[in-house]
């Protein structure tokens, strides 16, 4: 028992540790798909399966979604530096 207070800041420090690189390596999961969605969606026009204008209209969707991850992340890097 005594043990467990004495190393309770540690086991407290590691878990919050795991905590952010779980959502570290979701978020990269996530960003890594949206641009092979993207290199798709460019090949697909290059190839002419799609118009332009849902070429575009999907490309916008999918920079938006990639510029949304960006500033997440950029916002956590900000919020970690103040806390730091």
């Amino acid at each position: 028992m005594l043990l467990r207070l004495l190393f309770a800041p540690i086991t407290g420090l590691t878990w919050i540790a795991e905590q952010i690189q779980e959502r570290v390596d979701a978020e990269m999961d996530v960003k890594e798909n949206l641009q092979k969605q993207l290199l798709t969606l460019q090949l697909a026009f290059d190839m002419g399966d799609i118009e332009e204008a849902e070429f575009e209209a999907q490309e916008e969707a999918l920079l938006l979604a990639l510029q949304e991850i960006a500033d997440q992340e950029r916002a956590t890097s900000e919020t970690i530096e103040e806390e730091g």
